[in-house]
């Protein structure tokens, strides 16, 4: 029993050590962007690996800088608000792809159905269009919409997807994470409002290209603190060490 004590106790403090992923995970606050552009809040979303950044002006003007990994290496990614409803039907989006020259593009889409998308003019005046890989070789899209000077809170919708065909975004996949992709931006406010999953079509289409999730708040989303999760990982260790410690003194 005196050695197992010992083996138990080196066990315990080896589990307690933080792992590097817990302890480097890197969030929001601390993307540098190429171009020396910043943003006053920023916050971690839930799908994708994804994040948003932006300033809403007094002018009523809202500068974003949406950054998502893409799906494939000829894959797009997309942002947008939509006015009416916690759904994609109705996204007002910003779709960044690499086009046939192989220059990056930004273009807008009134998404008015789940069949597909074709560019066309959104309800919100937009300038400063554009989109670039970061350094960590996400797509960046930046740009600036007119949303007016009484806004609180928005209904984002965000998405990826694998292709583009003839300049025209492809449909994106149906995962969990494709059908979760929205959430309320708090533009007053610091409060994290998560949206229900979409449900695919009722007759099978697949739900096309559009942005489908949003998010709010400050500079992380909820539960992304490697502090919590290494508190988290001290409280199961040391419920396995009583177990553990139990069972050894019941034995002998």
């Amino acid at each position: 029993m005196a050695m197992a004590i010992p083996l138990l106790l080196l066990f315990l403090s080896i589990s307690l050590v933080p792992t590097s992923h817990a302890a480097t995970k890197s969030t929001c606050s601390s993307y540098k962007f190429t171009n020396n552009k910043t943003y006053t809040k920023c916050t971690d979303l839930d799908q994708f690996g994804a994040s948003i950044h932006w300033t809403y002006n007094a002018d009523g003007t809202l500068s974003i800088a949406f950054i998502a990994p893409q799906a494939s290496p000829t894959g797009w990614v997309a942002w947008g608000i939509n006015p009416t409803a916690e759904s994609m039907v109705g996204t007002q989006a910003l779709i960044a792809f690499k086009e046939s020259n192989g220059l990056m593009a930004v273009k807008t889409y009134n998404i008015t159905s789940y069949s597909g998308v074709q560019e066309s003019e959104i309800l919100y005046k937009t300038s400063d269009l554009s989109s670039v890989f970061g350094s960590d070789g996400n797509i960046v899209l930046f740009a600036t919409l007119n949303i007016g000077k009484s806004a609180e809170s928005l209904n984002q919708v965000y998405q990826v997807g694998s292709s583009v065909t003839k300049g025209v975004p492809d449909k994106h996949a149906l995962k969990a994470e494709n059908l979760a992709s929205k959430a309320q931006l708090a533009l007053t406010g610091t409060k994290f409002g998560s949206m229900e999953p979409a449900a695919a079509p009722s007759d099978g289409r697949s739900i096309a290209t559009a942005p489908g999730s949003p998010s709010t708040g400050e500079t992380s989303s909820p539960g992304s603190s490697p502090n919590a999760a290494w508190r988290s990982g001290v409280s199961d260790m040391w419920s396995i060490f009583v177990v553990l410690l139990v069972c050894y003194i019941v034995r002998f």
